[in-house]
């Protein structure tokens, strides 16, 4: 990895382990760039938001401007779970 990278894998684990830190609580805006392309994704603070655990470490296949509007729509995206921030920023998830 390089610097760049280092520290963006780093900002990334920073702030999904403090929501408190997201701007647009209780979502953050998410980034993959790869060969070119770019897939956008947000996390979504479950626990504190509606107290619904094992999701910390998702990524939805949506982004900011196209959230469902139901909450059980949301939950039907499609997604990437992984086990922990540290496993999603691996994948090339950046904190956008």
């Amino acid at each position: 990895m390089t610097e760049s990278e280092v520290s963006g894998f780093q900002r990334t684990v920073l702030f999904l382990a403090n929501p408190d830190l997201w701007p647009h609580w209780p979502f953050i805006p998410v980034v993959r760039r790869s060969s070119g392309e770019e897939e956008l994704g947000v996390v979504y603070d479950a626990r504190e938001a509606v107290d619904l655990t094992g999701y910390s470490a998702t990524v939805w296949i949506t982004n900011l401007f196209t959230l469902p509007t139901e909450f059980s729509e949301f939950l039907q995206l499609p997604k990437e779970v992984y086990d922990c921030a540290e496993e999603l920023a691996g994948a090339g998830w950046r904190v956008d």
